[in-house]
């Protein structure tokens, strides 16, 4: 079994979030991974911002992007996968930054036949805007007393940010949560995503990623709850390219994975033809 790791991270026109979970990948407590960014049409600001910042990272970054044509998150993230040179891949989301042990909980997590489905931890706006370089990089954004000062609320789920294995193994085996392919926080062998054709094109924003995770699940691949273990920090905000239509279009494509229990997409990595 390979001991490397693809990395993903999608982005659209975010540079400030982006920087900064770029900075949560220097920090990885496990250093042996790519970096590949599904960039779905951002402003030239965001393709400055990783040249500028990317001497001072101790990983390399291969920006793959397309032209900005609505959201088209399941074609970028494709084309990512297909730039990726390892046999495990890990998808996360530009505006979530991962604490030190995201990626080596992943590789200690993996099983054959599985895929490892986490989740987030959804900050308030003002909370995520203070956070630092320097803040990431000594994991201040990741403790709870730092949090509370900087706008945090208290909530059980602020126990997500434990970091007690006993107690955090015991939440994901009571968590009612099902084990679904989520895109903030999910990892798969390689050829099982390829197996299934990748992301159906098709999709736009609400479920998109859920679907894969469906045929993934459809294909025999079972989803292994790892959300309390595999921590990351959503920075929140506004999200402009959602619209009603798109949840629509998603939700009828997913009804019908289910109902014929659909392993492979005609509208994926390789287009099949009908």
């Amino acid at each position: 079994m390979e001991n490397r790791i693809s990395v993903i991270i999608s982005t659209y026109n975010k540079p400030d979030w982006l920087e900064k979970s770029l900075w949560g990948y220097h920090a990885q407590t496990f250093s042996n991974f790519e970096l590949i960014i599904a960039d779905d049409g951002s402003t030239v600001e965001t393709k400055q911002m990783i040249e500028a910042l990317s001497p001072y990272l101790n990983y390399k970054i291969k920006h793959v992007w397309h032209p900005d044509d609505g959201f088209q998150k399941t074609k970028i993230t494709n084309k990512a996968i297909l730039e990726t040179s390892t046999d495990y891949i890990l998808m996360s989301d530009g505006d979530c930054i991962p604490r030190a042990d995201f990626i080596q909980t992943h590789i200690e997590q993996r099983e054959k036949g599985k895929f490892l489905s986490g989740g987030y931890f959804m900050l308030p706006t003002d909370t995520s805007h203070a956070i630092s370089k320097e803040d990431i990089l000594n994991q201040k954004c990741f403790n709870l007393k730092w949090l509370k000062k900087n706008g945090l609320k208290n909530s059980f789920k602020n126990v997500k940010l434990s970091r007690n294995k006993v107690l955090l193994g015991l939440l994901n085996f009571l968590t009612p949560t099902k084990p679904t392919w989520n895109g903030h926080n999910a990892s798969g062998w390689k050829q099982d995503i390829l197996s299934v054709n990748g992301f159906d094109e098709r999709m736009q924003y609400g479920g998109e990623d859920r679907e894969l995770g469906e045929r993934l699940a459809n294909n025999g691949i079972k989803g292994k709850q790892i959300r309390y273990k595999a921590i990351c920090i959503h920075l929140d905000h506004p999200r402009g390219y959602v619209k009603e239509e798109m949840w629509e279009i998603n939700d009828a494509i997913r009804k019908e994975t289910r109902a014929k229990r659909k392993v492979e997409t005609a509208f994926g990595i390789k287009k099949v033809k009908k």
